[in-house]
């Protein structure tokens, strides 16, 4: 593995500003840098890096990390690739104890350098089959476009990829899922007399093909099957070449297939993508909204084509955001996308796009589509069937849109919904606020101080949330932490011993910045909470005095709660029996030092 102290040491050496700006015009706007986000959809720069804290955020859809998080993120890089790239924007050698590197070289490399081979091999036998070529024509397909998505061909013979693999009996093959061995003991090539689709990974590399028949036959679609490289729930295919157009256009096409995806590309619709074998995922809908706030999902207006929505419908519940807004196109029952492009054209395509039907009205029509709205028993089973899907609805503001919705429908309160639901708590405990600071800020912007009334509301922070906030900010004062006064009841103290621990010991260095330290933790227990707070934080800026002081002040708190605590037990044992001679001179030691401490917390208020 690569040396924690090396990743530290890297993180030093490099500025994110020069990172990021490699992939991003970055403006500079006060003590940070803004872009518009690179993950989700917008016009307004909300993307901000911090060269003070080496550290980037965005307010729009709250990405957040390092340079090597960022890394991760836009090209869609492993962590140990992440490290080896900015390594070498920074001209150093990565060491490493042989153990990835085994482990790497035994497993991906040779199945990813398979892929490629295979991938040639196809794409060669595509210019020497007729009956391939063919069929592209007739679907439109110019060798432009074939040459874009790599298509190739595999000719109809059972063990065809033994001319360009001599040992065709080699594990990787078999791993890489590119041959198949039956009971018999018998190896033969798992695509044979299919156009050949190669599927990119978000880095562009080949980890899959997809196959189609020229004619009849079944399957009509074959896919690889899951392989180390490969994890249809996962991938989607067409993103590696979708993601800029995506960006660009401000929205996500999700085809039924690869060959729309082609089909919408050939009349200039690059935004496209499909999901592979599988139903739309959970992890596909993440995938895509780091990309934009708008997913447009493309299907067959017949009755597979709404089934097939309804199921993109429920797996999209849980990652429903109220910044982004995921809808539904139904072309009409004679068509798919190849069929309409071909027959109405790009512009007519794109504008039925951009008037599809959105999520929460896809799902209120469906709804009222099974149940007699015109009876009690009706209305009854329609708030009955909605309860299970609405509670799944993970953006709040769209959750009480949608319950609204259904009381209109249902002739029904809000409130008596919500009981129906199972939702009838205070709404300001089911939709707690996201942002606990006492001001809205925009980046660029004066902050803007909210009303008293919603002040008074928020939970003032304790006194090692402040201390958690201080030490990201400044980690060489967590060797002026007393480890033995932290609480470690709380997801915060636990981090915060383990930020002491980790500086104590050599492994984290105190003036790497917020980006450095939160990396060290990323894979830990404490990776969430730390990255929670950076993300808070990040485009916050105090006058260091004004910190130094709040800083001692909370280790008096510190120290004052840690006495507090003994004296409650001290006294509880003296009124249980009174106490024994020890006891009460600590007691009394105990009852001082409070005295001192809040004499000088007086002299520091002065």
């Amino acid at each position: 593995m690569i040396p924690q102290s090396f990743i530290q040491d890297l993180l030093a050496r490099v500025d994110i500003v020069d990172v990021i700006e490699r992939y991003l015009p970055l403006k500079k706007s006060g003590a940070n840098y803004f872009a518009c986000c690179p993950f989700h959809g917008e016009k307004s720069a909300s993307f901000s890096v911090s060269p003070s804290k080496q550290f980037y955020h965005c307010f729009g859809c709250g990405v957040h990390g390092s340079a090597i998080g960022f890394l991760m993120e836009y090209s869609g890089l492993g962590f140990i690739d992440a490290v080896k790239e900015l390594a070498a924007m920074a001209g150093v050698q990565v060491p490493d104890d042989g153990k990835f590197s085994a482990r790497n070289e035994d497993t991906h490399a040779p199945l990813v350098a398979a892929m490629n081979t295979a991938a040639t091999f196809y794409r060669e036998q595509l210019r020497h089959s007729r009956s391939a070529i063919d069929y592209l024509k007739r679907r439109g397909v110019s060798g432009e476009i074939a040459a874009r998505f790599g298509i190739g061909y595999a000719p109809d013979e059972w063990q065809a990829l033994q001319k360009v693999f001599p040992e065709y009996s080699a594990r990787n093959l078999l791993d890489a899922g590119l041959v198949i061995d039956n009971d018999q003991g018998r190896r033969y090539d798992r695509f044979r007399g299919r156009i050949i689709f190669p599927i990119h990974d978000r880095r562009g590399r080949i980890i899959a093909f997809g196959g189609r028949v020229l004619d009849s036959g079944e399957p009509k679609y074959l896919n690889s099957p899951e392989t180390p490289l490969f994890e249809k729930g996962r991938e989607l295919y067409g993103l590696f070449l979708a993601q800029k157009p995506i960006r660009d256009s401000g929205f996500a096409l999700v085809a039924e297939g690869y060959m729309d995806v082609v089909a919408l590309a050939q009349y200039g619709i690059h935004n496209a993508v499909a999901a592979l074998g599988t139903a739309t995922t959970p992890h596909h809908i993440n995938t895509l909204l780091r990309q934009t706030n708008r997913i447009v999902f493309c299907f067959d207006g017949d009755a597979a084509g709404r089934k097939a929505a309804w199921r993109a419908l429920e797996n999209a519940l849980e990652a429903l955001r109220d910044d982004a807004t995921l809808a539904f196109l139904f072309l009409p029952e004679q068509h798919d996308p190849d069929s309409f492009v071909r027959a109405e054209g790009a512009d007519a395509f794109l504008h039925a796009a951009r008037n599809a039907t959105p999520l929460a009205a896809f799902l209120v029509r469906s709804l009222r589509e099974q149940c007699d709205m015109d009876s009690a028993e009706g209305r009854a089973a329609f708030v009955h069937q909605a309860r299970p899907l609405v509670t799944r609805v993970g953006a709040p503001l769209l959750r009480l849109q949608l319950i609204k919705r259904i009381a209109e429908e249902s002739a029904l309160t809000q409130q008596e919904v919500e009981t129906a639901f199972g939702l009838d708590a205070p709404a300001a405990q089911r939709f707690p606020p996201r942002d606990s600071a006492p001001f809205e800020a925009r980046p660029g912007s004066t902050p803007r101080r909210q009303p008293a009334a919603a002040r008074q509301r928020r939970k003032p922070p304790s006194t090692i949330d402040t201390l958690l906030r201080l030490i990201l900010q400044h980690p060489a004062w967590a060797a002026r932490l007393p480890v033995d006064l932290i609480p470690a009841d709380s997801a915060e103290g636990l981090a915060l011993i383990a930020i002491i621990d980790a500086i104590s010991v050599g492994d984290l260095c105190p003036t790497g910045g917020l980006g450095a330290l939160v990396e060290r933790f990323r894979d830990s227990d404490h990776g969430a909470t730390l990255a929670r707070v950076a993300g808070e934080l990040v485009d916050t800026e105090f006058d260091e005095a004004v910190v130094e002081v709040l800083f001692e002040d909370t280790l008096r708190k510190l120290q004052a709660n840690a006495i507090d605590a003994e004296i409650a037990r001290l006294t509880a044992l003296a009124g249980n029996g009174g106490l024994e001679s020890a006891d009460r001179h600590r007691l009394s030691e105990l009852l001082l030092e409070k005295r001192k401490l809040t004499a000088i917390g007086k002299v520091a208020e002065l």
